[in-house]
């Protein structure tokens, strides 16, 4: 952004240098009497040579085509810095007021307002105390301009009733549409005190603060979609039921009502949780003592599958960090590719799985096994773009799954390009998958 004192202008600028030149001709002009009093005639002539130099000087110091180009220049960007500042939230009460006191001392208009489609936001100037936030849209050129989209401009009074309970006249007006993607979400509004300020000037510098505020707000879109897709992407996962899964726990459920009665009761309760603390994870964020309870939940279920003396999990969560939210399924996709895919044919297989603060406010999740492994071309692809099609000639062991590529795509969107996902891994020896978290970018971060 722009870094300027507050409340400085180029018009100050502009100020000083006319002073500057006034100053400069009435120096000349009393020269100029005194040279014609003083040393008579003959000098008269080098006099008025002077003051000829003189206010040549002047007009350039004040009428430079290039220096107004650059102070207007220099002073569009400097709203238009603040002004995406302003925006960073979105076309709100309190960024639109924000925007209507930036561009006010720019123009030649008694008042600016911003509106939504259905009312105003923000009005400064002489009939800010009329027009309050809040307060439904009064003239026929904004309804105009939020149906079709397409910039207004009237010079004969319209009378309107302001939220005062007094009429109103506004003399001459400019609106503007703002748009995104071609569709109409508010208008800038200029009024004026005399229809005679209405010009070119005033038409082209509302056309043009209207086309920056809506590309402004067409980004803001874009970075807010991009959140809900994210967001949307972790809704859909959670909701997932794999149906092996189902299958396979129900069957193991079934298996014990005959032989253990109350192990299968305790199992249904598991089970009951477990999918209840599914469909209640809807939100974006858990803390991760959830997240890792939910693992430890499914991992009961594939204990009674299996046996528990195949599969031994530990969990390592440092105090610290047990209450920093994170989306759900991000640690039970990771520890359930390790079941699936890790287990030997006969021996145990060990999980450990540790949560741990980062460097540089960040978070580290490390899910280890010691099962089959995979080769380094597997684990090369196992957190690849998941939109490319599969390699099946790749051996397929180790914990390699479609979600590992889901979460790798999450961990993207969600905590920026510091975070990452890896995996290292070696034949018949185990693999570690590490999660890096950075909290300071993610999109949950507040501010």
């Amino acid at each position: 952004m722009i870094n300027r004192p507050e409340g400085f202008r180029t018009d100050n600028l502009m100020l000083v240098r006319v002073l500057v030149g006034v100053c400069l001709l009435v120096v000349a002009v009393g020269i100029l009497q005194i040279i014609s009093s003083d040393f008579g005639p003959q000098y008269t002539v080098l006099a008025c040579i002077l003051l000829c130099l003189l206010f040549c000087l002047f007009i350039y110091l004040c009428l430079n085509p290039d220096t107004l180009r650059s102070r207007y220049t220099e002073e569009t960007l400097y709203i238009a810095s603040n002004m995406l500042e302003d925006l960073k939230d979105g076309l709100t009460r309190e960024s639109a007021e924000k925007i209507c006191c930036r561009l006010l001392p720019q123009t030649r208009a008694s008042s600016i307002a911003i509106t939504d489609t259905s009312v105003v936001l923000a009005c400064v100037g002489d009939m800010a105390d009329d027009f309050p936030p809040g307060s439904p849209i009064h003239t026929p050129a904004t309804r105009y301009v939020l149906k079709h989209g397409i910039m207004q401009s009237f010079t004969q009074a319209i009378d309107v009733n302001s939220e005062l309970g007094r009429p109103r006249q506004i003399p001459a007006g400019i609106v503007a549409p703002l748009k995104v993607s071609e569709r109409t979400v508010g208008a800038l509004k200029f009024y004026f005190a005399s229809p005679r300020a209405v010009n070119r000037t005033q038409y082209a510098l509302v056309a043009g603060f209207s086309e920056l505020l809506s590309t402004q707000l067409a980004i803001h879109a874009l970075e807010q979609q991009e959140e809900l897709t994210a967001r949307a992407e972790v809704r859909a996962l959670q909701a997932q039921i794999n149906p092996h899964f189902l299958f396979n726990t129900l069957n193991t459920i079934a298996s014990f009502t005959r032989t253990d009665p109350a192990r299968a009761r305790e199992l249904l309760r598991e089970f009951a949780s477990f999918y209840r603390s599914t469909l209640d994870n809807s939100g974006s964020l858990i803390p991760v003592t959830r997240e890792v309870a939910q693992t430890k939940r499914y991992l009961v279920f594939e204990q009674a599958r299996f046996g528990e003396d195949r599969i031994q999990a530990t969990f390592d969560v440092e105090p610290d960090v047990e209450d920093t939210p994170v989306p759900a399924f991000i640690i039970q996709p990771l520890v359930e590719n390790a079941v699936r895919h890790a287990m030997r044919d006969e021996a145990p297989l060990h999980i450990q799985v540790s949560v741990r603060a980062g460097e540089d406010d960040a978070l580290d999740i490390e899910v280890a096994d010691d099962g089959v492994g995979m080769d380094e071309q597997t684990a090369s692809r196992l957190f690849c773009d998941s939109s490319l099609p599969p390699d099946t000639s790749l051996p397929q062991g180790g914990g390699a799954g479609v979600a590992t590529h889901n979460i790798s795509e999450r961990i993207k969107r969600f905590y920026g390009p510091r975070s990452f996902a890896k995996v290292s891994s070696e034949p018949d020896v185990g693999t570690t998958i590490t999660l890096h978290l950075d909290l300071v970018e993610s999109i949950f971060t507040e501010g």
